[in-house]
């Protein structure tokens, strides 16, 4: 999964692609690098991030997706694109405009409206597990033991997302790295990231670029390639089964690289 974020103040790539220009561009890029899917965000959740309202996530998103279905239109096969948003309205105006899935970091929880439209929508739903809002989230994260802790709440969410009418099959997961987390909590969910999986959903990954690497060696945002690839693979071992990332080329070949030795 390649990273979009069609935003102005995202942690990592925030104003590079504000025109649909730009980000056509950067969509056709990373599909030329091997990603297979493209998730468009038009809200920062970075920490500390403060919410825009519904209008001005639709501006920034839906004439993006629009513009990658046109310039696709010709491809062999159709490209698949992740609406990246916690709004029940930007999903589904997304979603009629050509996204395919739906990732929410709230995993259906900011709105009380959204397992329904999850449902009427009958998407695939990327679920998100985060301790707080992206306002507060990292002002006192705390865990009785972060694993169990997470896998338990995600069981519960999916549960009554479920009880909404969305079918299982629909559901991938996400233990939110950095997301209300402390360095010992995303440590601890990518030492036992096979445990989410116990309960038989996909598992995606979005470690890349994030602040947990700067805290073991001290880089910045956009010097953290060798600290993302070093994650992707872990979590591709412990059997993450999508993995969403910023460098998509390397990270790709990095892939290629270790199910060559894997398999040899």
């Amino acid at each position: 999964m390649g990273i979009l974020n069609v935003t102005p103040d995202s942690f990592s790539d925030g104003g590079r692609y504000e025109t649909t220009e730009q980000a056509v561009k950067q969509a056709l890029r990373l599909i030329d690098d091997g990603a297979d899917i493209l998730d468009i965000g038009g809200e920062s959740t970075r920490p500390g991030a403060v919410e825009i309202d519904i209008a001005e996530e639709i501006r920034r998103t839906v004439p993006v997706i629009q513009a990658i279905r046109h310039a696709t239109r010709d491809f062999d096969e159709d490209v698949v694109i992740s609406i990246d948003t916690r709004k029940p309205d930007v999903a589904e105006t997304a979603i009629l405009a050509g996204a395919d899935i739906w990732n929410d970091v709230s995993a259906l929880g900011f709105d009380a409206r959204s397992p329904q439209m999850a449902a009427e929508l009958a998407c695939p739903l990327i679920l998100m597990h985060a301790q707080g809002r992206p306002e507060n989230m990292q002002d006192n994260p705390n865990y009785k033991d972060a694993v169990t802790d997470i896998i338990a709440w995600l069981e519960q969410r999916v549960a009554l997302i479920c009880e909404a009418g969305v079918e299982r099959s629909a559901i991938t997961l996400d233990p939110g790295i950095g997301f209300g987390k402390r360095q010992e909590d995303n440590l601890a969910i990518l030492r036992h990231l096979d445990q989410f999986k116990t309960f038989g959903f996909p598992v995606l990954m979005g470690a890349s670029r994030k602040s947990f690497i700067g805290r073991i060696d001290g880089s910045e945002a956009d010097d953290r390639l060798g600290g993302s690839i070093a994650t992707a693979l872990w979590s591709a071992q412990m059997g993450a089964d999508i993995l969403r990332v910023h460098d998509v080329s390397e990270t790709v070949q990095a892939m290629k690289v270790w199910e060559a030795i894997r398999v040899a």
